[in-house]
């Protein structure tokens, strides 16, 4: 059995690793409406900084946190920092009234059923909002978070992130 646990560890991290990768594949992949009505395609954030904020409008802790998150693009936008919410909603004429109220600069995705199908393969599976994921040029995810992301959680993962 000593033998093989490294072997199961390794084996382990690996598959867990992997599936890390299949999932930030399927967020690259995915094709969302945007809230002026155009595509967005997430491809476009590979190999970027990117935090990525699962949101909608009825939701106080995303209403809190949006302020933050406009902040952190203001703020670390020129270091490469990409940040991109996905509204899980349909209604893209209230998610772009939404989104002029808050002053939100960074683009948005705005699909309910897709937004949600992500966020179960990027290992939120109760799709609890808010989610903030922040991903590093590698494509790995340096950092999950289910609640308001604040600005400190973002300290955590700079360094990681924004090398």
């Amino acid at each position: 059995m000593k033998r093989l646990l490294p072997w199961i560890l390794v084996t382990a991290f690996t598959a867990w690793a992997g599936v890390a990768s299949a999932a930030t594949d399927a967020l690259f992949a995915a094709t969302l409406n945007g809230s002026d009505d155009k595509p967005v395609a997430l491809e476009t954030y590979r190999g970027k900084p990117l935090l990525v904020n699962f949101w909608a409008r009825w939701c106080a802790p995303c209403r809190k946190e949006i302020p933050e998150l406009v902040q952190l693009q203001s703020d670390y936008g020129n270091q490469g920092l990409n940040v991109v919410g996905i509204a899980i909603e349909d209604d893209t004429t209230a998610v772009r009234e939404f989104l002029k109220a808050y002053s939100v600069t960074y683009p948005v995705g705005v699909n309910q059923k897709k937004g949600i199908w992500l966020m179960q393969g990027l290992g939120n599976d109760r799709a609890l909002l808010p989610f903030t994921l922040a991903i590093d040029r590698k494509g790995e995810i340096v950092m999950r978070k289910i609640g308001a992301f604040k600005k400190t959680d973002f300290e955590q993962v700079a360094d990681k992130l924004l090398q």
